[in-house]
């Protein structure tokens, strides 16, 4: 066993049986380096990777490369979901020199931290056109030690590069014409036949769904088509619920099989807001059928969701999720509902993934009957079948999203188990994954570590306010105030883009700015679309210039790249947007209040900031919104407010439903 072994990251753990010793990130592998003038050979991937299995069968846990990279480096492994700064600067580095970048990560480091050459995968023998990892190992040491002037050229050249990258662009002026913009230049590269963006491989646009639902009804078509198209793709499990990662194909047929905690918490919120802006029951059972596969398979003792499964199963990519025409029969017996399952699914004798299946939605018209019965017996029969394995650390951030569409759900569905959910997953959060009033990063077995980023405290606060909406209990709202506010301090001091380490923080090559909504949104534009909900709460136009100030620099490039920034397209279209709070004062178990809050979320509207309080509530008086709202004689009412300034209040809904349908 190497240093891994001491590490809770099951990625880490994954080697900790290696030959080659691993360090952990840390000053022990860069003093180690420095005393032995060697460089660091840096690896960074996650578990649900397939490749980084590949990788690591192929290569170290090889005993002649493990004896060659302990000679002539301090190896380093990195998991990228704990640490994603390490991993964003190093990528930004493999990026420049060779205009890709991708998982598993290979970069070599001088003493100091600073890259000097990198990669993804290499093989154990030369092939594509790529240099064995054992010639790339000696040929990178050949360098360091002959041509040390030309390794510390190109080191200080990448810093410099990467410190470029990571600086902040100037901000541009936020108007109501840039969503419009950014839709239009979306419709070019909408795929209109399959739904998505862009061709293979195809990755669900998450954070962009729920913008287009609220936007026009060009950019409502194309998040329809898109949800359409996912929801029978072979992307999304048929049978277990949940969606692997992305597709291989333009189609949504053949997924790269992992499951990752992001996607599905982002997808399920998704799917529940489709459900109300559109009025379609469908993505309301896609929805369910999201947050019932994470409650199934992805709980973990104390409260939290499990970060990811794996692409593989003993060593093979999907083998988990694939079938024959003869593996539904033997579990169907029925010869004619099997082949009405078969058709319905695309189970066909060829098959579409190395000679087997990936179930999709192929069949036109009414399900067969019987396929809801199916269903549950191949269910039951995969889960005889050996599983994928499963990263049981949870992440802060992803958490955090699923805690908001848990919550979401909860109100939308009409469920109070998904807010049950939802709670415990807050109290999760705010227990065991904080300390001293900060976050933290990771937890797994009952140890949690590593400083929060900025899109732990930005997404948490989220669903914090998600949960809020959902409950009527003011201290989820006063918990996400509290946060992102130390959210600011920590993150906003640069004063433009919310950085992604805190001012405190582990001192890298570069301090960057994440922005990027793609997979899952920046912490960025988490933290400025908290900050601006709370805002206009608490009536503090200081933090609304504040959250702007921290989406401004989008503004200039948000045309060119709108996949890039789907959660800022949504910060953007609440700042420009006509403000619009709602106050909904009355006790929370009361039928009327209930009634009120129906017609509130019967609609999709989602920039619209609601705080529903009852008068008892200890921090009601807390909150500037509901300075002054009372019920009307006992009786709750609804406060309908632009900037503060209310119409008069009433008590009941088809009341508040015609004031709605004004603003």
């Amino acid at each position: 066993m190497n240093r891994l072994a001491h590490e809770t990251s099951p990625y880490l753990l994954q080697h900790a049986s290696n030959p080659v010793d691993w360090y952990p990130w840390g000053e022990e592998a860069f003093a180690a380096a420095r005393g032995r003038d060697v460089p660091i050979m840096l690896s960074i991937g996650y578990s649900a990777c397939h490749w980084c299995h590949v990788m690591e069968h192929e290569s170290f846990a090889d005993d002649a490369v493990a004896e060659v990279m302990n000679r002539l480096f301090v190896s380093v492994k990195v998991d990228r979901e704990e640490r994603p700064d390490v991993d964003a600067i190093y990528m930004d580095a493999v990026v420049s020199l060779t205009g890709s970048g991708g998982w598993p990560m290979t970069v070599f480091l001088t003493p100091d931290g600073r890259p000097f050459w990198g990669g993804t995968y290499f093989p154990p023998e030369p092939r594509h056109g790529l240099p064995s990892f054992r010639q790339l190992l000696e040929g990178v040491t050949d360098a360091y030690r002959s041509r040390r002037g030309d390794v510390d050229q190109q080191a200080d050249q990448l810093t410099k590069t990467i410190g470029s990258l990571v600086a902040a662009s100037d901000p541009g002026a936020l108007t109501a014409t840039l969503t419009d913009e950014a839709v239009a230049a979306l419709a070019r590269q909408f795929d209109g036949v399959h739904g998505g963006f862009g061709g293979a491989p195809k990755f669900p646009p998450s954070a962009l769904l729920p913008f287009l639902l609220a936007d026009s009804d060009p950019a409502r078509a194309m998040a329809v088509a898109t949800l359409d198209a996912m929801a029978d793709g072979g992307i999304h499990d048929q049978l277990g619920g949940g969606f692997h990662r992305y597709a291989v194909d333009g189609r949504w047929l053949v997924p790269h099989f992992e499951k990752m905690l992001y996607d599905n918490a982002l997808l399920a919120r998704a799917y529940a807001v489709a459900s109300v802006a559109t009025g379609d029951p469908r993505y309301a059972a896609v929805a369910r059928d999201v947050l019932d596969y994470l409650d199934r398979e992805m709980r973990l003792d104390g409260g939290g969701v499990a970060s990811a499964q794996d692409a593989d199963t003993d060593g093979h990519e999907g083998l988990t999720f694939v079938w024959t025409p003869a593996d539904v029969r033997a579990v169907l017996g029925d010869d004619a509902l099997a082949a009405a399952v078969c058709d319905w699914y695309g189970v066909t004798g060829p098959g579409n993934f190395e000679g087997t299946n990936v179930l999709s939605v192929v069949g036109t018209g009414q399900p067969p009957d019987g396929l809801d019965e199916a269903r549950v017996k191949l269910l039951r029969s995969r889960e005889s079948r050996a599983q994928p394995g499963r990263d049981d650390k949870a992440l802060a951030a992803w958490n955090g999203m699923a805690l908001a569409a848990y919550a979401d759900a909860g109100r939308l569905l009409g469920d109070s188990g998904y807010v049950e959910r939802a709670r415990e997953i807050a109290t999760f959060l705010l227990g065991a994954l904080s300390v001293d009033g900060r976050l933290l990063r990771t937890w797994r077995a009952g140890r949690a570590k590593i400083t929060g980023f900025s899109e732990d405290y930005g997404a948490v606060a989220d669903g914090l306010i998600a949960l809020h909406r959902a409950t009527g209990e003011l201290v989820w709202l006063d918990e996400a105030r509290r946060l992102t506010l130390v959210a600011v301090d920590l993150f906003g001091d640069t004063g433009g883009p919310f950085a992604q380490t805190p001012r405190d923080g582990e001192a890298l090559v570069a301090r960057r700015s994440d922005m990027d909504d793609n997979p899952a949104p920046s912490g960025n534009s988490l933290v400025a679309g908290a900050l601006l909900v709370l805002a206009r709460s608490y009536g503090d136009v200081e933090w609304e210039d504040r959250a702007v100030a921290a989406v401004a620099p989008v503004a200039p490039v948000i045309d060119r790249a709108p996949q890039a920034f789907g959660h800022a397209l949504g910060v953007i279209a609440q700042a420009t947007a006509t403000p619009c709070e709602i106050a909904i004062v009355g006790p929370v178990d009361d039928p009327r209040t209930a009634a009120l809050r129906a017609v509130v979320d019967g609609r999709y509207a989602p920039y619209e900031v609601v705080v529903v309080a009852d008068p008892a509530d200890p921090l009601f008086a807390s909150v500037p919104l509901l300075a002054g709202r009372t019920t009307l004689d006992g009786v709750p009412a609804a406060y309908v407010c632009e900037r503060f300034a209310c119409r008069r209040p009433v008590t009941e809904p088809d009341e508040l439903a015609q004031i709605l349908a004004e603003t």
